[in-house]
């Protein structure tokens, strides 16, 4: 792991090509610790399972979780097993590894706790029923790890799909494919990004992200824990607030132990405390005492903690954590620093312009502006939309239909056209070549309005009086919603089919005053302005590229007019030649 501590381009490739070789398989030594774990676990679920113990039938269940691990593990190690073994994928050798051996380290751990607690055991208050709760707990992350990592018994670790973004890209270019790294090596990579104090700080770190207390950071247990305290931005921070300092954070706690800790406080609704879901992890569960006393636990679906908790302090839901008076604030963690940002890129900007929308409106309700994402799959909407989905449709994505882990707020930061980003000392001379950039647009417009009335060759001859601009669209009222974008889309489409006709447009267009092009420009909206009445963000007119390609198209077509108009001119002077050629010989 020397590679690890060394920088630059070279070390950080070392790094990858590290990550990315096939673990050795396991030996035969691997396999007797197997063999060991499953006569441990035979032993732990008779003992679980004796009638005086009185185990409760809910998470974490002890006998039921034995029973599973044991099943799983049959299908995992199968191809390790035979005459004919398999070769392990990426570093599932090493997690295998590292897995059984932690693995029946508990199961012994376990077992002593019957041995030395004797009758003290079937006590559920005492010290040894609370530290097998605690490692019930713990078998049950490793069985859920072990599902995660291995879907259907086969190794899928090292295409694990993190959750949050930021994350993903942490961990892939820190650690590569890998599945599974020591805390040690975790921690220095980790405080390159987000700095913390060694420690104290550190080792409270350490035990919130090592969900199985075995030495190891895996990436099920990395996702985990970037769910729980995002977002990735003020990822140590939100961890400090939340379960280093807060009153009402509980670790290794389950469901029955959240309700007798809240017995005692009945006669004061609004107590509460939260903990990790041990049924869906990365979810936090909330334990609170309501008004008329009794004890409700929820999960806040896809909703970062600190807003939960914040929103059920303003209904009068968490006042009290763990029964006490003071209750933390944590508006500060809503800060718009603390929101993903997503920036708008000009490609996009164009491409919304050219359909009469914008990027940051929700195509859902057409109505707000996105503020959520959707992980893994990073599909963008509005959380009221969000909402709604959810309740009518389950927890899949309405894009892909991918399973939603969780969400993330984010501001969308829209693309400001080169204009708009000039230096402010030249603020009066870009308003002005803005004005006449405008009065281009409008001329284009202009010249597609003209181009809509049919014009044959021979009303060419017409009198000038006729060679007026078609009459100007109607004023609007600015608080009435703007007319459809696809109207003006057809409108314009059948003026560009027909310029081909005839070049009076252009003649035509050289005649309009420049008063009647502020006129308008006042009252035309073009088709690529958006119409989304809350769409949060004006229209902030074509980009420099496209008003170049507009310039540059339209002198072209005002040098084809001009070289047709040459060659009839030329053409008609041959002909009136020829006339006088032939009175003159008759």
């Amino acid at each position: 792991m020397a590679t690890a501590r060394r920088s630059g381009p070279a070390g950080r490739s070392q790094i990858l090509d590290a990550s990315q070789s096939i673990s050795q398989s396991p030996t035969s030594a691997d396999r007797k610790l197997l063999d060991k774990v499953f006569k441990r676990l035979d032993k732990l679920h008779k003992l679980s399972t004796d009638p005086r113990l009185g185990l409760k039938n809910s998470p974490p269940y002890l006998p039921e979780l034995v029973s599973e691990t044991a099943i799983l593990l049959t299908e995992v190690w199968a191809p390790y097993r035979g005459s004919m073994m398999s070769v392990p994928r990426g570093d599932e050798g090493d997690y295998l590894r590292i897995h059984i051996r932690h693995l029946l380290d508990k199961t012994d751990r376990a077992v002593l706790l019957f041995k030395e607690g004797k009758e003290k055991m079937f006590e559920e208050t005492s010290s040894y029923r609370r530290n097998l709760t605690k490692l019930s707990l713990l078998f049950s992350h490793m069985l859920n790890e072990l599902r995660t990592l291995f879907p259907g018994g086969r190794f899928q670790g090292d295409t694990y799909r993190v959750t949050k973004t930021e994350a993903k890209d942490f961990w892939r270019k820190a650690f590569g494919h890998k599945c599974i790294v020591q805390w040690n090596i975790f921690k220095q990579q980790l405080k390159r990004v987000h700095y913390f104090e060694e420690g104290m700080e550190a080792m409270a770190l350490k035990s919130t992200v090592d969900l199985t207390c075995n030495d190891h950071i895996s990436i099920f247990e990395f996702d985990i824990f970037t769910r729980l305290f995002q977002p990735w931005s003020t990822l140590i921070r939100n961890w400090n607030h939340l379960a280093v300092t807060h009153p009402g954070y509980m670790a290794f706690l389950t469901y029955d132990q959240v309700r007798v800790r809240l017995e005692h406080y009945r006669h004061r609704p609004g107590s509460y405390i939260f903990r990790l879901s041990c049924t869906q992890m990365g979810q936090w569960a909330i334990g609170h005492v309501t008004s008329d006393g009794s004890i409700v636990q929820t999960i806040p679906q896809n909703t970062p903690l600190y807003q939960a908790l914040i929103q059920g302090f303003r209904e009068g839901c968490y006042l009290y954590p763990d029964g006490r008076d003071v209750n933390p604030d944590l508006t500060s963690l809503c800060s718009p620093a603390n929101k993903g940002r997503v920036k708008v890129t000009e490609e996009q900007y164009e491409l919304y312009c050219e359909i009469g929308s914008t990027f940051q409106l929700c195509k859902i309700c057409t109505e707000r502006d996105k503020d959520t994402r959707i992980q893994p799959c990073g599909h963008l909407l509005c959380q009221p939309c969000l909402t709604g989905w959810q309740k009518s449709d389950g927890h899949t994505c309405p894009y892909c239909r991918c399973d939603i882990r969780g969400t993330e707020s984010i501001l969308i930061e829209p693309y400001l056209p080169a204009g708009d980003r000039r230096a402010g000392g030249n603020e009066e001379e870009d308003e002005d070549e803005d004005d006449e950039d405008d009065h281009e647009d409008v001329e284009l417009v202009m010249k597609k309005l003209a181009c809509m009335k049919k014009i044959s060759q021979e009303e060419y001859q017409v009198p000038r009086s006729s060679l007026l601009p078609p009459p100007l669209p109607p004023k609007r009222n600015s608080l009435s919603p703007c007319p459809s974008p696809k109207t003006h889309s057809r409108s314009f489409e059948t003026g560009i089919q027909k310029v081909k006709h005839s070049s009076w447009s252009e003649n035509m267009l050289r005649q309009t005053s420049s008063d009647r092009s502020e006129e308008l420009l006042e009252n035309f909206r073009p088709s690529s302005l958006p119409c989304g009445r809350h769409s949060g963000v004006p229209w902030e007119g074509p980009s420099e590229t496209v008003k170049r390609k507009r310039r540059a198209k339209r002198r072209d077509r005002e040098e084809e007019s001009e070289r047709g108009v040459a060659d009839s001119a030329s053409l008609s002077g041959r002909h009136c030649h020829g006339e006088t050629q032939e009175n003159t010989s008759s």
